[in-house]
C-alpha cells in the first residue's frame, strides 16, 4: 500500500489522526503557496526525529511569495490553466507522478473559506464520476468526507454522526442503519438527510440508479 497525502491552503488540522496521516503518507503534495506555508510551519510537531519536504508543490503559483518559490524551486510544479482548482491540478499530478499510490487524502481542504469548503467538497464526487481509482477522502479535525456512486455497505461503527447529500434530486436512497432511514428523501436541497446517526455498526445503502452522493461522517 502507498499512500499520499495532499495538503490545501484550509484550515490546518490540530488533532492527532489528520496529523498522522500526514506523518504516515509516502508522498506529500502541496496545493501552492499557502498550503507550503502552513507546512513548514507544522512540519515539526509531525516531525519530530527528522525534517520533512513535501515532494512537490502543485497550483497556478499565485500565492507563492518570491522567496519561498526560490527557496523551494525544486519542488514546485506551475500549472496556469484555470479550468481545475489547485486541488484538483494536485490530484492529476499525484495519479500521473506516483502510480503506485492506492490511497489518497485531503487534508486542510476545508475551513477558512467557506465557498471553498463547499467547492473541495463537491469535487470529491466529481472524482468519484470521473473514476478515480486509488481510494479518496477528505479529513480534518472534525470530519471525514467520501463518495459513493452506486449500493454499498459502510462498515462505519454505531453512534458515528453522518450526513448525505447529493446533486441528483431524482435518487431514491434506501437505508438500513441509519437512526433515521433516507428511504423518502428527496435530494432537492443541501439540508436532506443530513445530522443522521448510524444505528448499528454496517450502513447499507441502496441506490435507485447509479449517480453522486456525497458522506460526511464525524
Amino acid at each position: 500500500m502507498s499512500t499520499a497525502v495532499i495538503i490545501g491552503g484550509g484550515e490546518f488540522p490540530r488533532k492527532e489522526y489528520p496529523r498522522e496521516l500526514i506523518h504516515r503518507a509516502d508522498v506529500i503534495v502541496c496545493c501552492d503557496g499557502n498550503a507550503l506555508k502552513a507546512f513548514l510551519r507544522n512540519r515539526g510537531k509531525i516531525f519530530k526525529e527528522t525534517v520533512r519536504e513535501p515532494d512537490a508543490v502543485v497550483g497556478d503559483m499565485d500565492s507563492m511569495t518570491p522567496a519561498l518559490a526560490k527557496e523551494y524551486s525544486h519542488l514546485l510544479v506551475k500549472v496556469e490553466e484555470q479550468d481545475d482548482n489547485d486541488q484538483t491540478k494536485a490530484l492529476h499530478y499525484v495519479l500521473e507522478s506516483h502510480p503506485e499510490v492506492d490511497t489518497i487524502h485531503f487534508i486542510a481542504a476545508t475551513g477558512k473559506r467557506e465557498d471553498h469548503t463547499i467547492g473541495n467538497l463537491g469535487l470529491l464526487m466529481e472524482y468519484a464520476r470521473m473514476g478515480v481509482q486509488p481510494s479518496i477522502d477528505m479529513v480534518s479535525d472534525y470530519s471525514t468526507a467520501f463518495a459513493v456512486t452506486d449500493s454499498c455497505e459502510l462498515f462505519l461503527g454505531k453512534g458515528r454522526r453522518m450526513s448525505i447529500f447529493s446533486p441528483d434530486n431524482s435518487l431514491k436512497l434506501k437505508s438500513d442503519g441509519l437512526v433515521w432511514p433516507t428511504d423518502g428523501v428527496v435530494f432537492d436541497n443541501w439540508w436532506q438527510a443530513t445530522l443522521n446517526r448510524t444505528g448499528k455498526d454496517a450502513v447499507k445503502l441502496e441506490f435507485s440508479h447509479k449517480s453522486l452522493v456525497l458522506i460526511i461522517i464525524d
